[in-house]
């Protein structure tokens, strides 16, 4: 559910790993396109998509049937979709999760988000991430992801539904940490950006991921993730990934901040959604709510809402008062 960039290169993967899907889109020029010519030009331009990958603009039709539900929508929208395709879901159907946000207002994670509005329990909800830069995988090049659930079963279900020659899917009980670094690392990735667009070094970069990987890991504590976790793909995979590569939509989204460009002239000349720039603010009253120190996040929320100069952003982190590497964990 979902034909972005994600959405499309995910219903490819489960089609390479023969698993019949059909994919929603909600624009019907755009599904037309990807029907016809097995190509999303607007998304992956030059990919081939599975030739037996069929989509459709009708939510109905994608769903009659289904026994899984691959949600691949922008994270600050999910609810509204939920509420949409509500009655359209067949009973005891499975969710899955591609999406890496929390939500404005309830602070939620996206798989609370689904638990709310479909009363799905636990063992049918799943989550996949970790570092899954789209366009890299959509040519097939070789990679690994996290599938974390509750239910075992559930879990190496979709670990068979989705496992490809290239797409190499790791299982994981912990939900909450999984989507916490998910989640969190975009923020990072947009303060990695910044640095880098206001030209600062290696040094500097391996100082935020490092530190970003801190942030992720306090928070998941006082929320009672697994801190093994974030060692891992969803963690710091994840996190390097992002922060690293000139394809990830958040670090882009930070290095024209960076430049000096305001937040609105970078949103209108972005045309994918940088998830970061919308969970910055509920993730850090989420932080705030559990008294959990987060510097990297606060200073990227005050850039974003203007309350913080670029100059005054490299201040207000290397200012702060010394401390142990590791703390509030």
């Amino acid at each position: 559910m979902g034909a972005g960039m994600w959405g499309t290169t995910f219903a490819q993967v489960l089609c390479d790993a023969g698993t019949p899907v059909t994919l929603w889109g909600r624009r019907p020029d755009l599904v037309a396109t990807i029907n016809s010519r097995h190509e999303n030009p607007d998304y992956l331009p030059g990919i081939r998509l599975p030739a037996e990958l069929a989509a459709s603009a009708d939510a109905g039709r994608v769903l009659d049937r289904a026994d899984l539900v691959v949600l691949a929508v922008p994270a600050q929208t999910l609810r509204h979709h939920l509420g949409a395709w509500r009655d359209l879901f067949p009973p005891g159907v499975a969710f899955v999760s591609l999406m890496k946000g929390i939500e404005h207002g309830t602070h939620e994670r996206m798989s609370q988000v689904i638990a709310d509005v479909t009363g799905a329990g636990p063992d049918r909800i799943a989550v996949i991430t970790g570092p899954n830069l789209a366009r890299e995988i959509a040519e097939r090049q070789h990679a690994a992801t996290v599938v974390a659930c509750a239910d075992d079963t559930l879990a190496k279900r979709l670990q068979q539904d989705c496992h490809t020659a290239y797409f190499r899917p790791y299982t994981n009980p912990d939900v909450i940490g999984c989507e916490l670094g998910g989640a969190v690392k975009n923020v990072i990735a947009l303060g990695v950006g910044i640095a880098v667009g206001m030209g600062c070094g290696d040094n500097t970069r391996a100082t935020l991921i490092t530190r970003g990987l801190a942030e992720i890991t306090r928070l998941g504590a006082a929320l009672g993730a697994d801190q093994h976790t974030f060692a891992g793909l969803a963690g710091l995979g994840d996190l390097v990934a992002t922060c690293s590569s000139p394809l990830s939509r958040n670090r882009t989204f930070g290095e024209m901040l960076g430049r000096g460009m305001a937040v609105a002239d970078v949103a209108a000349v972005t045309t994918q959604v940088a998830e970061g720039a919308k969970s910055a603010e509920p993730i850090l009253e989420l932080a705030a709510s559990r008294a959990v120190e987060m510097p990297i996040t606060e200073v990227v929320v005050g850039v974003m809402h203007g309350r913080v100069t670029l100059e005054q952003a490299a201040m207000l982190l290397t200012s702060r008062s010394a401390k142990p590497e590791r703390y509030g964990v």
